[in-house]
């Protein structure tokens, strides 16, 4: 039987939260503030799960170095907050090939359709 944690193609689809600070703000470590955040989501090759954790971290700690922002040039920073998802890709990567899925619960009809976009285009 095969690990459900373990890539056998040697990939990991990784994200992790940044969340966008102003340096001074007194409220930084306020549970109740509210934070711009991203969710970041990248490809890793890893041998392990453990790997494709240590790798992502390092990705992610690139992106919090403080810089000055915004027209005032504020001290500004984005945090790593952590990882939130860790995937195993289960499939060599090519055209149509499967690289993540989510089961969700039962809902009407009407609202499974406002999930999904009814027409792409080019403009």
């Amino acid at each position: 039987m095969h690990d459900k944690n373990v890539s056998p193609v040697g990939w990991y689809i990784c994200s992790y939260l940044l969340r966008f600070i102003n340096s001074h703000d007194l409220e930084n470590n306020d549970p109740e503030a509210r934070f711009l955040s991203w969710e970041n989501t990248v490809l890793i090759a890893a041998n392990s799960i453990q790997q494709a954790y240590t790798k992502t971290v390092a990705i992610a700690e690139l992106a919090t170095v403080p810089y000055k922002g915004g027209e005032s040039m504020v001290d500004v920073q984005w945090i790593f907050e952590g990882i939130t998802e860790i995937l195993p890709v289960y499939e060599e990567l090519k055209d149509g090939a499967e690289l993540m899925w989510l089961e969700r619960k039962p809902i009407k009809l009407k609202n499974l359709r406002t999930l999904v976009l009814s027409n792409w285009e080019n403009s």
